[in-house]
């Protein structure tokens, strides 16, 4: 078996890699990279319609299958290969999961039974273990301390972009071909864009773009790397406000397809060209502003990586009880556009302080923890517990149940503020403290 360490064959620093325009390259390429993993991943939320008609589920199975046994498995196996991105080859690890997680995908298409779509589901979630935790490590060595919440901000556009066209492809596809071919017509181009970014994509020095790479550094051991990253309050606040916010968010994109298509009896066309473009626009325009205003914002006052989360959440909720509680479908999405923007404020100050705090062998870890602890509470339980809640009130309500499920989960929005607020405590002084190694 090789070394570990000579998987990493990292460059000097002092190489071509620190251009300006190859690091553009390679961030634009880790967005296409993203683009595809939410692509695959939330292509399933305009299809759940169709499959869940055609196989005969449930709710509360189609909030299993898009939501908790993809988390477990996408958050746990997360950790060990974010062990393996600190000392390994990040683009090889990045090129091999997008391998698996596209065939997966292509695999949905063949389902006969909800234990087949649940394996390939499962299958999807390991391969995108594979996906984030090295492209943050890798983004956090190309681009200094100062411009990461913008360049993750950036890279979170995949998010977007992606939930944006695994709306618009599933639904049109569906549409005309079937929700069989959808997953074959998503999943087969990122088993090609893999071999791209295994050739095009170098693995950098680790630390190029800190005060003082660390190439020779050792990685510590599992448990004191968790014990050092939770041991920042800042992290874990910052770790809990992101979780609850996605609970929110992962919810609210399962589930608001088959809210229009039900409630409001849109065609599944339709509503995938009104949510894909509206709102995914406008959860774009989000995804970049949080970035770029917060590292603005932070050069007066490095609590605003916080604040502006907290502001964000806070101010979205009533807009989500609005629109949900309007009767004209049109108006609802409308209204939906102002949330949109909000609710995605928070991430790229999230994920760049979170890189910012982590010691340059420990940021893949970093991410790791975060998206575990951001995934199993916000993926895991968003859609399966709004599509529990959903058959419960359908009981006595009908298809009402659905509106006053996604109603009751946009109140955790409240609680995720408060984590945001309190993060902004401690957020001074624990960056001071990773700043000097303390």
């Amino acid at each position: 078996m090789s070394n570990p360490s000579s998987l990493a064959a990292p460059l000097d620093a002092a190489s071509p890699l620190k251009s300006p325009r190859y690091r553009a390259y390679v961030l634009g390429m880790l967005v296409v990279v993203y683009v595809f993993n939410f692509l695959d991943r939330q292509i399933v939320t305009i299809l759940a319609e169709p499959i869940k008609n055609d196989l005969g589920l449930n709710d509360t199975q189609i909030g299993l299958m898009t939501g908790l046994a993809f988390a477990i498995f996408y958050t746990v196996l997360g950790i060990p290969i974010a062990r393996l991105a600190d000392r390994a080859n990040r683009v090889s690890i990045i090129s091999i999961a997008l391998v698996v997680w596209s065939g997966m995908t292509a695999l949905c298409g063949f389902a006969q039974n909800f234990v087949q779509i649940l394996a390939a589901r499962i299958g999807v979630g390991v391969g995108e273990a594979g996906c984030s935790p090295p492209a943050h490590s890798l983004i956090a060595d190309y681009f200094p301390p100062e411009k990461r919440a913008s360049a993750l901000s950036i890279y979170a556009l995949g998010i977007p972009i992606g939930s944006i066209l695994g709306l618009l492809a599933g639904g049109w596809i569906a549409e005309l071909y079937g929700w069989r071919m959808a997953f074959f017509i998503v999943g087969v181009p990122g088993i090609l864009l893999a071999v791209v970014v295994k050739l095009t994509l170098r693995e950098p020095l680790r630390g190029m773009s800190d005060s003082s790479p660390a190439a020779a550094a050792e990685q510590p051991p599992l448990g004191e790397a968790l014990r050092t990253l939770l041991r920042s309050k800042t992290m874990v606040h910052l770790a809990m406000g992101g979780a609850l916010t996605s609970f929110v968010g992962y919810g609210l994109g399962q589930w608001l397809p088959a809210f229009f298509m039900r409630v409001h009896e849109m065609g599944i066309a339709e509503t995938a060209t009104y949510l894909g473009l509206v709102l995914g626009v406008a959860s774009a325009v989000g995804t970049f502003l949080g970035g770029a205003i917060a590292d603005r914002l932070a050069l007066r006052d490095r609590r605003w990586y916080s604040w502006l989360p907290a502001t964000g959440v806070l101010i979205a909720f009533p807009f989500f009880v609005a629109a949900m509680l309007s009767g004209n479908p049109y108006l609802a999405i409308a209204i939906l556009v102002t949330p949109s923007v909000l609710n995605s404020l928070w991430l790229g100050p999230a994920f760049g302080t979170i890189q910012n705090l982590a010691p340059m062998r420990m940021r893949a870890i970093a991410s790791a923890v975060m998206l575990f602890i951001l995934n199993i509470i916000g993926l895991g339980l968003g859609p399966f517990l709004v599509g529990f809640l959903s058959d419960l009130l359908s009981a006595s309500m009908g298809t009402d149940g659905l509106r006053y499920a996604i109603l009751i989960s946009t109140g955790v929005y409240f609680w995720a503020g408060a984590h945001f607020l309190l993060a902004g405590r401690n957020i001074r002084r624990d960056l001071d403290a990773a700043n000097t190694g303390d």
